[in-house]
Formats: C-alpha cells, structure tokens, sequence
C-alpha cells in the first residue's frame, strides 16, 4: 500500500533495508543489509536537518520568517534547503569548491543562498575557512540560527530516536554489527549509543577517509567529501566505537563502481567507503547474523568526478580497487596510507593528538562563534 504523507517531512525517517550481495561470495558469512538513508527525499542528513530546526522552534530560537545559516559541502544544505522552504525559513549555506553543480543547482531551486568560500586553510582545511566565512553570515544577520551540525545534540539525537529503533524493530537480536562512515560524526554516534542499551555486545564499525584527522591520523588534502573531516567534530563519541577503518581516494571510488554493478545502487564515496568495510566485516560471522552497512548518499552529484573516467584518470585513479582485507595498523602510531583498521583504545586516554588537528571546540572560540 502507498504511503501517505501530509508532507515531505514524513517521509524523513524509517528509510528501506536491502539485502546485500557484498563483495566476496565466501561462506559461511551473515546476513549483510543496506540501510538505505539515500531514498529520503533529499539524503541522510534529512533526519539531522529537522530535528536541528524542530529544537530550535521549541527552544524559541527560530520564529516565523526566521534565518538559518550553517556551512557545508554535502547533504545537511539540501536538508536544511528542504526543512526551510517547507517551513518558511531564509537559508544560507556556507560552502567551497568541493561541491558540484548538479548540488548547488538542488540548493538553489529549494531557495537556499550560497556562499562560496574560495582559500584552503593550510591546517583547518575547507571547514575552518568555511567557519570564517559563517563568521561574516551570521554577523549580517543578527538572530540567525546556527544548527551547528559538527557538536549540536539534535545531530546524535536524530539517529537515537529514529535510526537505531528502526535497526531493532526490523533486526533484533540478531544484529551483530554496524557500520558507518563518521563526518560531522552524529549518525554513527547516535546510532551507537541508542544499540548498545539493548544489545550491549554489538560491534560498531566507523570507516573514515585516509588524511582525515578524526581518529588519530594527520590532516592531508583528499577527495573524498561526505566523511572524512580536517576538525574533529564534537558529536564524535569514540567511548561507543570499537575499530575505526581508513580508505584512501582510489579504493573509496572503486567501491562506487562496485556497489553500484553488484547491488544496483548508484551512491556517494561515503557509501562505497562503508560497502567496503561492512562486506569484509559480514564475512567475519555465521549465516544467523545480521551486519548493517548505513549509505548516507547518492551518487547523482558525483557524475563528474567518482563516476568520471577522465577525472579518475587525471588524479591517477584509474585501477586502484580495495584488497579483499585490510591491514592493521596501531591506533596513533602508523599512518594509514591505504585500507588499513586498528581497535580504539578505551583506556581513557585522548583518542587524537591535539596537535594533529584543530578542534571543533576551540575552532569556534577562535572565531568567535560561541
């Protein structure tokens, strides 16, 4: 039966579970499932873009006519564009050159303004530029709401009161393990958190981008967008978090092309990263288990770059798949240069060097955003 929606907000959860082929046909192996975030109107970050701005109007800080103003590259602007234009909302995003056409297009036909940044932060990378720039927005317009997507409670939230029961409800028990990509780091978070009151033995799997500093590892120009950070987010809880994994530009691309040819979905590098991960992860348990890959995009706005055999060509990509397993590294000691995975350590200590990275916290104080 259709279903039936007062609106496209509605539509903004209990999003598909596929079954997966993966990529080795070896057995015994469990159940692998795609959780398919991308068939949202817009993508995953619908989920976080509304309940950032639903907090907001029970706290009083947005009223009717109102501003939203954040900076980013991917999906939290389309699902702040969406939840605005159906709410009555100016918005603004802040991004830079990473993003496409096809996605600025989207932005524009929902009523979104864009700002453009155009100078690379040799440290902070394209979100401390982005930063200053939201520094500027907000000064011009007095009153704006910041959702602040890297360290808001909303973010993490969206996915304890949706995601995960959605994961129990259709799984139960017999989920043994998620993965995800981490970025603004809520969803995985988020998901985590609410998993383990239930099934406290669950392994939870984060996949980051090789030259992104969120789990130990130093700060390098990449590709990849969508995860993958040059600040470490405040929504990032490592304390639920068993391994991390780090896949270089090239294997992330090629697992598009596979994901798309064995499963039939055309996703963004976030979802080729985490394919790759859960395939080799769903490997590891009996035919009685169920493995949850989460795939937060589509792949429309990467037509001209992961699906581009002249721009894979022109950064040398042309050939570079993924190893059948990664190798293992030490956590803040070896640097990951390839598919490569190391435990986190819960000894208490600081996962990440502060000195490797600028965090998101302080960051903000710099700019004076707090």
């Amino acid at each position: 039966m259709p279903v039936k929606a007062s609106s496209v907000l509605e539509l903004m959860k209990n999003t598909p579970l596929a079954r997966l082929r993966g990529r080795s046909v070896s057995a015994p192996r469990a159940r692998l499932w795609g959780k398919l975030e991308l068939a949202m109107p817009g993508q995953m970050k619908d989920r976080v873009a509304l309940q950032a701005v639903e907090d907001a109007e029970a706290r009083g800080e947005l009223r009717p006519g109102g501003v939203i103003a954040e900076s980013s590259s991917g999906t939290m602007a389309e699902g702040l564009a969406r939840v605005g234009s159906l709410k009555g909302y100016r918005v603004i995003i802040v991004t830079d050159p990473r993003m496409d056409t096809t996605a600025a297009a989207k932005l524009r036909a929902l009523g979104a303004e864009l700002e453009i940044v155009d100078t690379y932060h040799p440290e902070g990378g394209w979100q401390y530029s982005r930063l200053q720039r939201l520094r500027e927005v907000l000064a011009r317009n007095p009153g704006a709401f910041w959702p602040r997507q890297y360290d808001t409670p909303s973010n993490p939230n969206a996915y304890v009161n949706h995601l995960s029961q959605e994961l129990l409800e259709a799984l139960g028990s017999n989920l043994a393990a998620v993965v995800g990509t981490v970025g603004s780091g809520g969803s995985l978070s988020g998901t985590a958190a609410a998993l383990r009151q239930r099934l406290p033995d669950i392994r939870i799997v984060a996949v980051d981008a090789v030259g992104s500093v969120q789990f130990n590892q130093p700060n390098l120009k990449r590709l990849q967008s969508g995860h993958g950070n040059s600040i470490i987010a405040g929504n990032i809880n490592y304390r639920v978090m068993d391994e991390a994994h780090w896949l270089s530009d090239g294997e992330v691309f090629s697992g598009c092309w596979e994901l798309a040819r064995r499963e039939g979905i055309f996703a963004g590098g976030s979802s080729g990263a985490a394919y790759i991960v859960a395939s080799w992860i769903a490997e590891q348990y009996g035919p009685d288990r169920d493995v949850v890959v989460i795939l937060p995009d589509r792949g429309d706005r990467y037509a001209e770059t992961i699906y581009s055999q002249d721009y894979l060509a022109k950064h040398g990509l042309v050939g570079i798949e993924a190893a059948a397993q990664p190798q293992r590294i030490r956590y803040g000691v070896d640097v990951a240069e390839r598919w490569s995975w190391a435990p986190l350590p819960h000894d208490g200590s600081v996962p990440y060097h502060a000195a490797d990275a600028i965090l998101s916290g302080h960051l903000t104080r710099e700019l004076g955003l707090e």
